[in-house]
């Protein structure tokens, strides 16, 4: 396949470090290989015979019409020149976007064929038992629960239950405290209903397991005090029960659990925090004859650390423990965002099943740091002006001071009682100048900054302070 790949003086000798060996002819069209013209690649293609064309991904004009005219494929590569090297093998081979850079487009093809196998897995899974439409156990996905504590206290609780399930919960978890009431535990599940989800509740109170019969699919936690009292009526609502140990051991309290007539049962052997044992707990799942309960949750609030590795690892462990669900939560600001990182560590976890590593996987959890760092060409100068340190003393814009804040997924600019909103910095950027509210160029660069950081703080999940560091 006779490729032509055009690109920029400052780029050549990268590209033509990853074309050789190939049937490429590289051809520099300007310094920047991003300002190539229609008319321009038009040109060099008429020159000679070629099968399929690589522009830089960094390019901004639009070649469809000169690939319809030429009669050749022309594809997006890479933004940067350096991930050349990995995109070229590809061409010809695998589906590429004329309008998409290469690398964003085999990511997100990359994506989408892993989720559909994992789909398709959970399609053919045979499980132990299904909770209202859901498979727990045998070989389907390890099922998310995600929990919402003191429930009753909930004023937006339907919300936040609906909510939990678009995050990707495959069951949301309704925890009460010592100061509910049956009342309070009826009101909910009656308000929770029409939901189409599976419900659990979270209490070891007989009398507040026994108001959420009517609605829960799932009680958590039956041990030897609560069981010989709503052992029977669990059964008879046919609902599914985590079991754990307590003055009883796990094994004796499931043997108390199948004879008070109870067919769904899970094992939950009580997994310890970090530095109370959690090395130790593990010792302990182990075949229970049964789907197996893993209490993530507990380890990643009680460790003042980033929720994303330590939800993806803990996923990795359950899935090595063989358990069934996993549980989660967003009690804290530091765990906010743990339902959507669990949900994609166990479908990491389908996917690493038949590797040796849970890499390269077409998915993955990576947020900050990158899977590989790419070698840029350097910079090419004949002069170096030294920074100047910016003047202490603050020249206003006689076009208004801004205020710059949050509001859940929106970025707020407020000058002389108006605000513009919108999702992405620059587009809040660009209208503010564009209706005239800024006249001053550092004053632009500055709110650019600002705009920036809070884009930022809103993806990550962080606080924002306009004129403090992220």
């Amino acid at each position: 396949m006779r490729i032509i790949l055009p690109t920029g003086a400052v780029t050549a000798d990268t590209v033509r470090k990853a074309a050789a060996g190939f049937d490429a002819e590289v051809v520099v069209t300007g310094k920047i290989a991003s300002f190539l013209t229609p008319r321009a690649l038009r040109a060099l293609i008429q020159k000679g015979t070629y099968d399929a064309v690589v522009v830089p991904g960094m390019c901004t004009a639009s070649f469809e019409a000169v690939e319809r005219e030429t009669g050749v494929p022309i594809y997006r590569g890479p933004r940067h020149a350096a991930d050349l090297a990995w995109v070229l093998p590809l061409v010809g081979k695998v589906p590429l976007s004329g309008t998409v850079p290469a690398e964003d487009f085999l990511l997100e093809k990359n994506a989408a064929d892993a989720m559909s196998r994992v789909a398709e897995a959970e399609e053919r899974a045979e499980p132990e038992f299904v909770i209202r439409g859901t498979k727990i156990g045998g070989n389907s996905r390890m099922k998310v629960l995600a929990e919402i504590m003191d429930a009753h206290r909930a004023e937006d609780i339907r919300d936040r239950v609906e909510r939990y399930f678009s995050l990707g919960a495959d069951i949301v978890d309704l925890g009460f405290g010592f100061d509910a009431t049956p009342a309070d535990v009826e009101r909910v599940f009656l308000s929770l209903a029409d939901i189409e989800g599976p419900l659990a509740v979270d209490t070891q109170d007989p009398d507040l397991i026994r108001a959420a019969l009517s609605r829960a699919d799932l009680v958590l936690s039956l041990q030897e005090k609560n069981l010989p009292h709503v052992g029977k009526e669990v059964a008879r609502a046919g609902a599914a029960a985590v079991v754990v140990p307590g003055e009883k051991t796990l094994p004796a309290n499931i043997a108390k659990a199948r004879r008070a007539g109870i067919s769904c049962i899970i094992a939950d052997p009580l997994l310890q925090p970090a530095g109370s044992g959690l090395v130790a707990s593990l010792a302990r799942f182990r075949d229970y004859s049964c789907p197996l309960f893993f209490g993530a949750g507990n380890v990643a609030e009680l460790l003042d650390a980033d929720s994303i590795g330590i939800n993806a690892l803990l996923a990795g462990m359950a899935m090595e423990a063989g358990a069934a669900i996993i549980f989660t939560s967003e009690h804290s600001d530091k765990t906010r965002g743990s339902i959507a990182e669990m949900r994609r560590a166990t479908e990491m976890m389908v996917l690493a099943r038949d590797r040796p590593y849970a890499k390269d996987l077409g998915i993955d959890l990576l947020v900050l740091k990158e899977k590989r760092r790419r070698r840029e060409p350097p910079l090419e100068y004949e002069n170096v002006v030294a920074a100047k340190r910016m003047p202490d003393e603050i020249t206003y814009d006689p076009k208004g001071n801004f205020r710059i804040g949050i509001e859940g997924d929106q970025i707020v600019a407020e000058v002389r009682e108006k605000a513009v909103k919108g999702t992405r910095w620059q587009d809040v950027l660009y209208t503010l100048i564009e209706e005239g509210h800024v006249s001053l160029l550092d004053h632009a660069g500055y709110l650019g900054r600002e705009l920036y950081k809070a884009e930022l703080a809103i993806r990550y999940g962080r606080s924002f302070e306009q004129d403090g560091e992220f």
